[in-house]
């Protein structure tokens, strides 16, 4: 282990998981029944939608075919993600949602812009999460629904709880800290929402469990590749938190966890549903 080398993220948000195949794979299951159920009874049709960070787009082209003939848009840092997003609305043959490069902390639309703002999964990855949110409550109209769930990494439980799963979890936190993030978003939420002086905060949580035979071979192969190809494993190295050897070790942790027919994983998420 390397002593850690100085915060490159200083003055900037890094994304900890980055957009490597393995990370875009875990995130075009999402919908809103598995990712924003939380969401689904405020959902009516007509509804303005801004959906921020919105990655492949399965959540955002969820929203938008629960809303129609309301129009959504779905807003993300990356070019490249915001093109794959735009190619799957055309071939899912939904037509009223559209995607755009765009920034957390300065939203190119007018005040009072939309009836609901979500995010799933962004605010851990700011270093100014009150900021951001403070932003989606400019373009929310009055009375609009803000949504933000966010998983809370303190909270996950795994069995079996190997040396490598367990030392995968306390880098994660460190890594995911050194880009300037919060691993345990969740169980800031209420606070954070208030601090950004939204009102009626409801306060809310859920799990994702895996654990079948196709769960454990989709999770555990996709974080065998994280470990050792993504951007979460360039900056365990680069932060000086994990070395190769390290990375292929927790990289192997997954894969011995995936062949466990004893295997499972619960990952708690706070959730929050607030008023402009």
């Amino acid at each position: 282990m390397t002593e850690n080398a100085p915060d490159p993220a200083a003055d900037r948000d890094v994304y900890t998981h980055g957009h490597h195949p393995s990370v875009l794979s875990s995130h075009t299951w999402r919908t809103v029944a598995n990712s924003a159920a939380y969401l689904e009874p405020h959902l009516t049709a007509g509804l303005d939608v801004l959906d921020v960070g919105s990655g492949p787009g399965t959540i955002t082209i969820d929203l938008a075919r629960r809303v129609r003939p309301g129009h959504v848009i779905g807003v993300d840092a990356s070019a490249e993600i915001v093109d794959e997003a735009t190619g799957l609305a055309t071939s899912s043959g939904v037509d009223n949602v559209e995607f755009r490069v765009g920034d957390a902390y300065a939203l190119e639309f007018a005040d009072d812009s939309f009836d609901v703002v979500h995010a799933h999964q962004v605010l851990q990855h700011l270093r100014h999460p009150v900021d951001a949110l403070r932003e989606f409550r400019r373009v929310l109209r009055p009375g609009g629904v803000l949504a933000v769930r966010e998983v809370d990494y303190g909270g996950v439980l795994t069995t079996p709880a190997t040396a490598e799963l367990t030392r995968w979890l306390e880098l994660y936190h460190d890594v995911h800290r050194w880009n300037g993030g919060e691993p345990d978003a969740g169980r800031h939420l209420k606070h954070w929402v208030r601090s950004a002086g939204f009102h009626d905060v409801t306060a809310l949580g859920s799990v994702w469990v895996f654990a079948s035979d196709a769960e454990r071979e989709w999770w555990g192969t996709s974080w065998a590749q994280r470990a050792l190809e993504s951007a979460f494993a360039v900056h365990a190295i680069e932060s000086g938190h994990a070395d190769p050897a390290e990375l292929q070790r927790i990289s192997q942790g997954w894969l011995d966890w995936t062949a466990d027919a004893d295997g499972w994983m619960l990952m708690p998420h706070g959730e929050i549903i607030a008023r402009a």
